[in-house]
């Protein structure tokens, strides 16, 4: 099963400095650039959550 980092905002919705710094650890933590991202919207269509699968075994 594969293991999957997430990322939330500081305030509720994320800015993209903090998408840019999830990105950043991400990659850090060993997730590939084919890797797809799963993200969480807010009811105004805000980016709430990011979540990428890590390591060798990723669910696509």
């Amino acid at each position: 099963m594969p293991s999957r980092i997430k990322f939330s905002g500081a305030e509720k919705d994320m800015t993209l400095e903090q998408l840019e710094d999830a990105i950043q650890h991400a990659r850090n933590a060993g997730a590939k650039g084919d890797r797809y991202v799963y993200a969480v919207l807010s009811t105004s269509g805000k980016i709430k959550e990011v979540g990428v699968d890590i390591g060798d075994s990723a669910d696509y």
